[in-house]
């Protein structure tokens, strides 16, 4: 199996090539253009980098139709996708090109400066091509050297063709290795039976195909039925908004936080043709998701992945969606709540969750594949709830669980009591030490205009928590600030909260 193959040369075999595929700011690509650039790039990979199977490749560009081109190129000639965050720096891309061991690189020529910097230092990175300029030794002057068809290599079903790196919120990242099966099974479980798109739908979202959220969201799942896809590379809440109207998108991916500022535009919404939202990155808030239906009247349909499970695993769709619940396992998966000895909970305890399915964790030369898979589980390191119908709701990361004076305290669950409160635009809690209760519950709070941040606000904001969570929980300690910490992909950084004074 070759999984470019499934996803793309299948629509042009079966006479779907002139679907329309991608769409980008003033392009339009159908499946067959797509196949020609793509096999295109894989002959300048093979005949003039010296590609061989196995190679692992880095990929590197804001969303756009050359990266999608590059990702099925390297695909269809054996080689293994280690695609790259946009924002990431020299000194993190060397530590992605020492741990994946990449030899060949393609990059966008506005992103040139770090990757030439970081290649400078990697002597095993030989062979390395920009796109989307003129230069005379550009990929797109390669490229016409070639002519379409390429025999795409007979891959195995268990051959790795992607490598994807954990956005690096703990330290140093982790390569996940996922086989061309991986990507089939992820388009065979949650798409069809929560998503349901269909063929004539055009996705659009703001994750990077570097994120194994973007990547399926983004390109796996749409070209998987034969859809289409917007690909941005700008995408702030309101570029999508804009994104939304022109292309007619009718399905969204994005984060909570990117829901939370789009609801402001509500009545514009309305009147586009969007049917399904997909949320998906960190947990949602149930406040998010009642504003979201309010604005839209759209319910969103919550997810939770991870790079390790290459994507998402626990979900409910539109129907059976419940505030606060991340929703049911997806087909094809299982999943438990334990203990620290490994033994399941009753319903309402909260425990460590597991998953396994036709996806799993499978670090490149990393110890902390021990930790995370154990005989046979995939342990995610999130804590979880489920409730006596089967449905999960997340608690915290396991790593995230204050505990204050014997309790156990979850800090998503604060940040979702403060957000609430009308004059908070955003907030994340952390434990801080103290010598009477080993931990305090410390919030940090971004208020919107108009808001004084005093110790007035600060009072009004502990008795709100107390009035909306058991009193224990609330934040003994606040602090306004002007912008909360995250990674490129939105997830909040609550680590770097301990930073904060």
């Amino acid at each position: 199996m070759n999984c470019a193959t499934e996803l793309l040369d299948r629509h042009v075999i079966e006479g779907r090539g002139e679907r329309v595929c991608i769409r980008a700011p003033g392009l339009t690509w159908t499946y067959s253009d797509l196949k020609d650039k793509a096999d295109r790039i894989a002959h300048v990979l093979v005949n003039e980098m010296g590609l061989i199977p196995g190679n692992r490749v880095l990929l590197r560009a804001p969303n756009n139709p050359m990266l999608a081109a590059c990702w099925f190129a390297v695909i269809k000639a054996g080689g293994i996708a280690v695609a790259t965050m946009p924002l990431l720096r020299a000194k993190e891309l060397k530590a992605i090109i020492d741990i994946g061991q990449v030899s060949h690189a393609l990059c966008d020529a506005s992103l040139a400066d770090d990757m030439r910097e970081a290649s400078q230092a990697c002597p095993d990175m030989r062979w390395m091509r920009h796109f989307n300029y003129d230069g005379p030794d550009s990929l797109e002057h390669a490229m016409e050297r070639f002519s379409p068809p390429f025999e795409n290599v007979d891959t195995a079903s268990d051959d790795i063709c992607l490598l994807g790196f954990t956005s690096g919120t703990t330290g140093v990242p982790k390569a996940t290795m996922h086989f061309h099966r991986d990507i089939m099974a992820s388009c065979r479980c949650w798409p069809p039976h929560v998503l349901r798109a269909m063929p004539d739908d055009v996705f659009i979202g703001s994750p990077p195909l570097a994120f194994t959220f973007g990547l399926g969201g983004m390109l796996l799942f749409p070209m998987s039925i034969g859809a289409s896809t917007v690909l941005l590379e700008k995408c702030s809440p309101p570029q999508l908004l804009d994104a939304i109207k022109e292309f007619g998108a009718t399905v969204l991916f994005t984060a909570p936080t990117s829901y939370r500022t789009l609801a402001a535009r509500g009545v514009e919404l309305r009147r586009t043709p969007l049917r399904k939202c997909v949320s998906a990155g960190e947990a949602l808030p149930a406040s998010t998701r009642a504003l979201w239906k309010e604005a839209t009247g759209i319910e969103l349909i919550d997810g939770i992945g991870a790079t390790e499970m290459l994507h998402i695993f626990i979900s409910a769709d539109e129907a059976n969606a419940r505030p606060g619940a991340t929703g049911l396992p997806v087909p094809g998966y299982r999943a438990e709540v334990v203990d620290d000895n490994d033994h399941e909970v009753p319903p309402g305890v909260v425990g460590k969750l597991r998953v396994k399915g036709p996806t799993g964790c499978r670090y490149l030369a990393d110890d902390r594949q021990k930790s995370y898979v154990r005989n046979g589980w995939n342990y995610t390191g999130d804590a979880y709830m489920r409730d006596a119908d089967g449905y999960f709701y997340y608690h915290a990361r396991t790593d995230d669980m204050i505990i204050s004076a014997g309790y156990n305290i979850a800090s998503p669950e604060i940040e979702d009591a403060l957000m609430l409160h009308p004059a908070v635009a955003e907030c994340g809690v952390i434990g801080e030490p103290d010598e009477e209760r080993g931990q305090i519950v410390k919030a940090f709070v971004v208020l919107r205009p108009g808001h004084v941040a005093d110790e007035t606000m600060v009072k009004t904001l502990q008795d709100f928590v107390k009035k909306t969570v058991a009193p224990y929980k609330y934040p003994r300690a606040v602090a306004f600030i002007e912008k909360l910490p995250r990674t490129q992909t939105g997830k909040l950084q609550r680590f770097k909260l301990h930073d904060f004074h």
